[in-house]
């Protein structure tokens, strides 16, 4: 029995189906199984000759046809390789992906899938940016995960990588969509980086099958998943004509913030920005000016993602927490603050304080953001008085 994801995933091995055609497809037929077992005749409007034929193969001969074969060696790669495979009714599918037209059916994740949902800026820009391009996009997203959001990028050379680099600088979290396979990493000199973001609690992810190498007609497609992850997207530096901007046109049909950093009239490669500013993207040249516009945004999931797991915890009178704990709650609001700061208010020794939210973070009361920690929704500051002795 085909579970609802192997359906969706045997619909997209089918050559010619992306986004676009599978939910066309399913316009057909209230379930992927549906159109499974639909006449290849009948959707020849839809499907090549090719795929009508591999779909009669696999009507006629299932378990043992080329489509069955294919995804039962691509499943037991992903579960080898730890890869978590979502469709879109997977609790965590994101829901701002969800929203967009048409989005990807199924995802392809490495590393933890959860954070998927966390709030996101996107950073783009040139593969060949100038020094200082390289340096705005480095700072920038290096301040975006200091202070909670995480910086969700394209793996290319250039500004992708500057600002992938800068949110792991932070020691904060990031984000590679790419338009390969989960299997490729392209280009292959930023293998060591993707592996990186991985370990360090980031995620890489694909809506392309397994083996899908770097095709041009993939980065458009995951420019849209880019921004369609983001609550805004900022773009460096940019050609007139390039992908950046084909980034900051989908972020636009979504509904999403665009940010746009200035440069010198010489430069070519700011009259992408320029062109976008013109157009009504806000006007930026520091990290904070977008934080101060999106931190509503950041406040609201980070509670929201916060009420979800509550009625899955403790209840707050389960939780016991020692003076010091208490102390360093009543100093915390739902924003990250760093931890010498924290030791600051608190007039606690900065060991004390470290230990201290380490087991807060285990209770669940206190999140690791960044470089920072912040108060969970439900974390009030504890009664002891019902510990006394």
């Amino acid at each position: 029995m085909l579970s609802v994801v192997q359906q969706k995933l045997l619909l997209q091995y089918l050559p010619g189906v992306g986004a676009s055609t599978f939910w066309k497809l399913m316009e057909r037929s209230p379930s992927a199984l549906g159109v499974l077992n639909t006449s290849p005749e009948s959707l020849a409007d839809l499907l090549n000759e090719e795929a009508r034929q591999l779909l009669r193969e696999f009507q006629h001969e299932a378990d043992n046809s080329r489509l069955a074969k294919l995804m039962a060696a691509d499943l037991e790669w992903c579960e080898n390789n730890n890869i978590e495979i979502l469709d879109t009714d997977h609790e965590y599918y994101p829901e701002l992906l969800r929203e967009i037209k048409r989005p990807p059916p199924v995802l392809y994740v490495a590393g933890d899938a959860r954070l998927l949902s966390f709030p996101q800026i996107a950073v783009v820009g040139s593969r060949n940016p100038t020094p200082s391009g390289r340096g705005s996009a480095f700072d920038f997203s290096r301040e975006l995960a200091a202070s909670g959001f995480v910086v969700t990028s394209g793996l290319a050379l250039g500004v992708d990588s500057a600002a992938h680099q800068g949110a792991l600088a932070a020691q904060g979290k990031t984000i590679a969509v790419l338009g390969t396979g989960i299997d490729q990493v392209y280009p292959q000199r930023n293998k060591q980086m993707a592996d990186q973001i991985v370990q360090t609690g980031g995620a890489l992810v694909s809506e392309f099958p397994l083996g899908t190498t770097a095709l041009p007609a993939n980065f458009p497609q995951r420019n849209r998943v880019i921004s369609g992850l983001s609550y805004g997207v900022l773009v460096v530096e940019a050609a007139p004509r390039s992908g950046s901007l084909i980034t900051a046109r989908y972020a636009i049909q979504q509904n999403r913030e665009i940010f746009a950093i200035p440069g010198s009239i010489h430069n070519p490669l700011a009259k992408g920005c320029h062109q976008l500013i013109r157009e009504g993207a806000k006007l930026v040249d520091d990290a904070k000016d977008i934080v101060d516009e999106l931190q509503h945004f950041l406040r609201l999931q980070w509670q929201q993602l916060d009420l979800d797991k509550v009625a899955d915890e403790p209840q707050q009178s389960e939780i016991v927490a020692t003076e010091e704990e208490s102390i360093i709650l009543e100093q915390l609001g739902y924003e990250s603050t760093p931890i010498d700061e924290i030791a600051e208010r608190t007039e606690l020794p900065v060991g004390d304080v470290m230990a201290c939210l380490l087991t807060l973070e285990l209770k669940g009361l206190v999140a690791n953001v960044g470089t920072g920690y912040m108060r969970l929704k439900h974390s009030s500051v504890p009664d002891l008085s019902f510990h006394a002795n």
